[in-house]
């Protein structure tokens, strides 16, 4: 995997990505579990999955973050264990586990490095609970979807995959531009072949409906509203970072997007909206 991220930057999308999710698949999903469910977070981050979802399923959870990056999963620990300290919580710590310790039961999560281009690879998936991962289907190809798909016998949860949606308020007249070059970059291969971008909760679902899981989908949109200028600040320049390389020939015309965007934010005119999916993958009907 080659795809790498920032801890700051997920920290920053974190309250975002909390508040987009859909409560409702995670409720569907929290449903499907058995008691003490082991779940497997692949491409696990910094653990903001887990910080959301822990609290819905409530009771005793075992939790396998996997990441390829060995600085996300120390991060994941640490951001973790402050995070559950914040809520009362009590932890004790080893090396490899962290365990939060609740009223309805303990909360306990590992990590495991794993290369998540090689999937399945010796990652026991038939043996959790449920597999889950958020913002990663669209940094992958369709073969690795398939792969993932013929692997899975259980529940799966794949939130905030990009859907292609996305509304840029006030309108500039580059916007046409600018989405077709980020498009040509969610398209460009991020280590697990040629990333399906804004088609990949489409395709998960179709692959995951033909090995015979009831499959549910749900928008999980990111709102960014016109007060919210570090994340507002982030994605005009990540956007347009990704166009500039995309369509290096229209360099003026994008940097001229990319400091109107700004002067608007900076002035309380900016509101951003970019669409994303949840999907639910329930094994036979559900």
């Amino acid at each position: 995997m080659t795809e790498t991220f920032d801890t700051d930057w997920l920290a920053l999308r974190e309250p975002f990505d909390r508040h987009a999710r859909s409560q409702a698949l995670a409720a569907r999903l929290a449903r499907a579990l058995p008691t003490n469910p082991w779940l497997i977070d692949l491409g696990a981050g910094t653990g903001s999955l887990f910080r959301f979802l822990a609290p819905i399923i409530g009771g005793a959870q075992s939790w396998t973050f996997v990441d390829s990056d060995p600085a996300l999963l120390d991060a994941a620990f640490n951001v973790t264990a402050d995070w559950a300290m914040t809520r009362g919580h009590r932890i004790t710590r080893t090396d490899s586990t962290l365990r939060i310790h609740t009223q309805t039961g303990i909360w306990q999560m590992d990590g495991e490095l794993h290369d998540l281009a090689n999937m399945p690879g010796d990652l026991p998936l038939r043996e959790a609970d449920a597999v889950l991962c958020s913002a990663l289907l669209d940094l992958v190809s369709q073969n690795w979807i398939d792969r993932l798909s013929y692997a899975l016998r259980v529940p799966f949860l794949a939130a905030l995959s990009v859907d292609g949606r996305d509304a840029w308020l006030p309108h500039h007249p580059a916007d046409p531009l600018i989405r077709a070059g980020f498009r040509r970059d969610q398209s460009r291969d991020k280590g697990f072949g040629r990333a399906l971008g804004p088609h990949a909760a489409a395709v998960a679902m179709h692959l995951l409906a033909a090995r015979g899981f009831h499959v549910l989908s749900a928008p999980s949109d990111w709102v960014i509203p016109r007060p919210a200028l570090a994340m507002a600040h982030a994605l005009i320049d990540g956007t347009a970072a990704a166009a500039r390389v995309a369509l290096p020939a229209r360099g003026a015309a994008i940097a001229a997007w990319q400091e109107a965007r700004h002067s608007q934010s900076m002035a309380s005119r900016l509101a951003i909206r970019i669409g994303h999916r949840d999907i639910l993958a329930l094994p036979g009907k559900g």
